[in-house]
């Protein structure tokens, strides 16, 4: 459904045509034949757009406008003028109007200022939520692949970019690259030009996430004094980035499934549908398959998601692509401190490799740009890392001593700790699972259980 525009004339042939118009254009339309009556349409319903008469029965089209703009200060009207009224519209235009039309005017003159008032106000809106943001940066313009595992994604990523795709899921462990993939998707898209967002789900309770998804009318609750549209609304055309999708509440997950079967939703307290464009990609770090069977989140929602599912391995299971991370966050932190690191020496390269990296690209992001800031030296050493880094406390095998692998402070999972060393020989053999599992002492059937058993998707392929 298209943009609720209120039309105010007491002419009636006039309101006729302009309502004729815009209704054909796909606005909805609501007329007014006085001020009070504009003002009373208002109160029912806030619109996106008001075409105001300057000269009213009741009321001068200025006064008409300081009232509506008390209410909703950045709400586009566009005055309508006599040939006679030039002072009017500069009244106007001094009052808040965004534009003005004179009598008499042809249609397309109409609708073409109506569509530009709509669209200034809609970037508006975008670029104020946007400015409100603390968002960091990723410090990538693209995905890194030199692993197997982020080859298949970014092939994967290159086809759903251009496939107009509507639903994406990501999934993987917090920290792997979700989010800058997402990104990728929609700047590599014919989208490209229209707005991204990114809505965190766990940063609002339920009641707040639920406006600041689909926006709320005036009155709607007790705080809303205002209309407000929300950031499914505002993303028109564009993406809406849903972050961590397995944390919202059942509530909300029945409300935005009834979206995205139709792309259709109701802001809080509405009572009419909004259609809108955008492209939805949902991420967690959860698995939502189990969260489904224990009853934590909608079986059908989920469905609905995954119409293209895509899981982004971990940093330790792509340890390919470490040195061009650093080398990509260098080159990004370089410019925001003004520094000029070369690169990463041969002992820190070490530690980095031998690390199991808990906190995936995220960790890896935060210790080049502490390293960055703080280092004296050309090259990020050993000694610019983070000691959980360097000491060996945060390593997966622990360290090795005496012959004696010991227990990290924080102890490990076994599982973790195998399916690390599976990895750690089979990358450092170059995928030869044969020299891979004589390094664990293990014969080849044990190693190739283990690939199978961990999903190590780069290495099933058939060995040459």
């Amino acid at each position: 459904m298209g943009a609720r525009v209120l039309v105010v004339d007491d002419e009636k042939l006039i309101r006729w045509s302009m309502t004729q118009a815009l209704e054909q254009a796909g606005y909805v339309v609501e007329e007014a034949e006085t001020g009070g009556q504009a003002l009373v349409a208002f109160e029912r319903e806030t619109p996106d757009l008001v075409l105001l008469d300057y000269k009213l029965p009741d009321l001068i089209g200025t006064e008409v406008l300081q009232k509506l703009r008390e209410s909703a200060p950045k709400l586009p009207v566009i005055m309508i003028t006599a040939h006679a009224s030039v002072p009017g519209a500069v009244e106007a235009l001094r009052e808040g109007a965004c534009d003005y039309i004179s009598k008499p005017f042809e249609i397309s003159d109409l609708l073409n200022a109506a569509t530009s008032a709509l669209e200034s106000s809609r970037l508006r809106e975008v670029s104020a939520w946007q400015r409100g943001q603390v968002l960091k940066g990723s410090g990538s313009g693209g995905i890194i692949a030199h692993s197997a595992s982020m080859k298949k994604i970014e092939r994967l990523a290159e086809r759903i970019a251009g496939s107009g795709a509507s639903t994406v899921l990501l999934t993987g462990e917090s920290g792997v690259g979700k989010g800058l993939i997402a990104r990728v998707l929609h700047q590599t898209g014919e989208a490209r030009d229209e707005p991204f967002i990114n809505i965190a789900c766990t940063s609002l309770p339920e009641h707040l996430l639920e406006s600041e998804l689909f926006g709320h009318e005036r009155g709607a609750f007790t705080d809303a004094k205002v209309r407000k549209k929300g950031l499914i609304e505002l993303a028109d055309r564009g993406t809406v980035f849903l972050d961590e999708i397995g944390d919202i509440a059942p509530s909300l997950q029945a409300k935005l499934l009834g979206f995205l079967e139709d792309r259709k939703f109701r802001r809080i307290g509405g009572v009419r549908d909004i259609s809108v464009s955008v492209r939805v990609i949902a991420a967690t770090n959860k698995d939502l398959e189990k969260e489904a069977h224990e009853g934590r989140f909608r079986p059908d929602l989920l469905y609905r998601l995954k119409v293209i599912p895509c899981h982004v391995p971990p940093l330790r299971d792509r340890r390919e692509d470490l040195e061009s991370l650093c080398s990509m966050f260098i080159g990004h932190f370089n410019a925001e401190f003004g520094r000029a690191v070369e690169g990463i020496d041969r002992g820190a390269l070490e530690a980095m490799h031998a690390y199991p990296w808990p906190g995936n690209v995220r960790e890896l992001r935060n210790a080049i740009e502490r390293a960055v800031l703080l280092g004296d030296g050309e090259l990020v050493r050993r000694v610019d890392l983070p000691t959980e880094i360097t000491d060996g406390e945060g390593v997966a095998a622990g360290t090795h001593k005496d012959g004696v692998f010991e227990l990290p402070v924080g102890g490990v999972s076994l599982d973790d700790l195998e399916r690390d060393f599976v990895c750690q020989a089979l990358h450092r053999t170059r995928g030869n699972r044969a020299r891979a599992a004589r390094l664990l002492g293990m014969n080849r059937d044990q190693m190739r259980y283990r690939i199978k058993k961990y999903d190590l998707v780069e290495f099933q392929g058939e060995e040459e």
